[in-house]
């Protein structure tokens, strides 16, 4: 190997050492996939949230919660008091399923007819089918274990089982899978659209050598960043009525909720995505570049936030960093709004969430923004 070549070898290299954003390419970007793909890419789902209506009180009652928690699939996370109490801790999603256990519970198990209930959130078909299959798992062998514990008492031959958990579906009763994916859908698409199309914007006119001549001119940058970034949330509502149509009346998606509430906290996630863009393109020298900053946040969003893999299912630390991801409110609101029909007080955690992140997010843009062209 000769010098000239050597030359040109260590040269490469010290270049790629000095930008920063290619050893984040090499480096960063391969340690986020395994980590995302490893622990987040699963949907062994476990440590379920349920609320518990136990109107026996009775130490049977107590028995069978302590066979769900032993089970480590189900969480009791909420114990309630009313039917009310329970339906709305569902539909604000931060209870999955719901077990509810009638006053003469103890009286009919020692009949042998004893029945609970357990209503599964279907929003999420995924989380719903796996707690309808183990509830009915968990009821099966403990009435089983209470059947022989009971014929081993009485001396007699063990009859039929004594307890009969009735579940129940809300929102998804067939749990079809495209109840769950079109409104994820949607929170997908406008992140990754507007974050991209915004993330190029400005680079764009950079790199035409054109962003000198808007400068110059009487135009104040406020003024540049809000024309650049408005087509670009037109569009993006024209993008959600697309799909909402489409999922609707093609997929047979329900819309329950209101749609101007819909409209509203798309709006509010749009926020979110168009400061992430623009923070993007502020940073950004070329266009390849602003796609390689987008795709740093595209790939936590989507592993992270729900879209694809339930958010239980994942270790704590990843729950806690997709606390930080602003898809994952929208994505309990779109689909809280659609499959559920609820009101403003059920999404109302969510919406301040969205509301911060989209005031820091793009504040944190437009300063930097503002920087750069001065």
């Amino acid at each position: 190997m000769n010098s000239r070549l050597l030359s040109i070898i260590r040269k490469e290299f010290i270049q790629a050492f000095r930008d920063k954003r290619t050893i984040i390419m090499i480096v960063v970007m391969p340690i986020m996939q395994l980590f995302l793909l490893g622990y987040a890419a699963t949907s062994d789902v476990r440590n379920i949230a349920i609320a518990v209506w136990d109107q026996s009180r009775t130490p049977q009652s107590r028995s069978l919660l302590d066979a769900f928690r032993a089970a480590d699939y189900f969480r009791v996370a909420y114990s309630v008091g009313s039917q009310k109490e329970l339906q709305s801790l569902i539909e604000a999603g931060n209870a999955r399923a719901a077990l509810i256990i009638p006053p003469d519970y103890d009286q009919r198990l020692l009949e042998g007819r004893a029945q609970v209930s357990m209503i599964m959130d279907g929003s999420d078909a995924t989380v719903g089918g796996t707690a309808l299959s183990v509830a009915r798992l968990i009821g099966q062998s403990y009435a089983t274990q209470v059947m022989q514990e009971q014929a081993a008492r009485s001396g007699r031959a063990a009859g039929s089982l004594p307890l009969e958990v009735r579940t129940q579906v809300w929102y998804n009763p067939d749990l079809i899978s495209a109840y769950f994916m079109v409104p994820g859908v949607i929170g997908q698409l406008l992140f990754m659209i507007t974050t991209m199309l915004t993330a190029t914007a400005i680079v764009r006119e950079r790199e035409r050598g054109t962003i000198e001549q808007l400068i110059v001119t009487p135009i104040r940058s406020w003024e540049l960043m809000l024309g650049k970034i408005l087509p670009y949330v037109l569009l993006a509502f024209v993008m959600v009525i697309e799909v909402l149509v489409i999922g609707h009346w093609w997929f047979k998606v329900p819309v329950l909720g209101n749609l101007w509430l819909i409209a509203l906290t798309s709006g509010l996630f749009l926020l979110s995505c168009l400061g992430i863009g623009l923070f993007a393109s502020a940073i950004a020298n070329t266009q390849q570049e602003a796609m390689m900053l987008v795709q740093i946040t595209s790939l936590p969003s989507l592993f992270l936030s729900g879209f694809f893999f339930p958010i239980e299912a994942m270790p704590p630390f990843l729950q806690a960093v997709s606390a930080l991801i602003p898809l994952r409110y929208y994505l309990v609101i779109i689909r809280s709004l659609m499959l559920k029909g609820v009101g403003f007080e059920a999404i109302q955690t969510q919406i301040f969430a969205l509301l911060v992140f989209g005031i820091l997010i793009l504040s944190a843009a437009a300063l930097r923004f503002r920087k750069t062209l001065d």
